[in-house]
């Protein structure tokens, strides 16, 4: 499973997140957690369902254009 662009863990995905300077919101009762980032244009918010992790390229997508960076970005995010 190597490659540009491997399936990613829960625990990436939230290590992308706090290294691009999201924070997780209080939990709901859910598997879905919002990790919310306010910004000059608005607040961002990303969904992350844990329980589908490894994540696939499609659940990926959706969160990385939810956070507004392109795919090597949120990847790149990984490595800091």
């Amino acid at each position: 499973m190597s490659g540009k662009y491997p399936p990613l863990t829960c625990v990436d995905v939230k290590r992308i997140l706090r290294a691009l300077g999201f924070s997780p919101r209080p939990g709901k009762g859910t598997s879905h957690e919002q990790w919310v980032k306010d910004t000059e244009t608005g607040l961002l918010k990303v969904t992350v369902d844990c329980p589908k992790a490894p994540f696939s390229q499609t659940l990926i997508g959706s969160m990385h254009r939810q956070a507004g960076v392109s795919k090597a970005e949120f990847y790149a995010a990984l490595d800091r």
